[in-house]
């Protein structure tokens, strides 16, 4: 591990596809230090592991209840296993569900809206804006519709 390992235990944490593929761009931003995942399939998991531990919470929606307090439980087992100081999500509802609990456990959140969101906020991203310590968008013009919400320049 690099120099930074010991500091901080970073949880990475996005549904698969799309936003799990955004959140891999941003890897120089976590090289070095005690890393672990949280994604939605198995399927992703071995090119995950290359990063840190990986785990899979399952898939869920807001139509399904029973399948998102599955998705829940699993996410509170991992963040009280592994006890991040940093979250950083793309989304989507596992990516939610983490930053939240993690926050109530002390966890500092930095969220990043999806790049495919252009004319409004994700609904998770609705979600998490409050609690989040950092909220960056990739658009300029949802940076100004938003409170607590930064465009710092194309980042995925």
């Amino acid at each position: 591990m690099g120099r930074h390992s010991k500091e901080l235990r970073v949880c990475l944490v996005a549904s698969a596809g799309g936003h799990l593929s955004q959140l891999l761009r941003l890897a120089d931003s976590w090289a070095g230090y005690d890393t672990f995942f949280a994604t939605t399939t198995q399927v992703a998991i071995q090119s995950l592991e290359r990063y840190g531990r990986a785990y899979v919470v399952g898939e869920c929606n807001r139509q399904h209840v029973l399948r998102v307090l599955r998705v829940f439980l699993r996410c509170i087992q991992i963040v009280l296993k592994e006890r991040p100081n940093v979250v950083i999500s793309t989304g989507a509802a596992a990516g939610c569900m983490v930053c939240f609990i993690s926050k109530v456990c002390g966890a500092q959140v930095i969220w990043i809206d999806s790049l495919t969101n252009v004319k409004s906020l994700s609904l998770s991203g609705r979600m998490v804006r409050h609690i989040a310590d950092l909220f960056l968008v990739q658009w300029p013009q949802l940076a100004q519709c938003y409170r607590n919400v930064e465009f710092c320049g194309a980042l995925i």
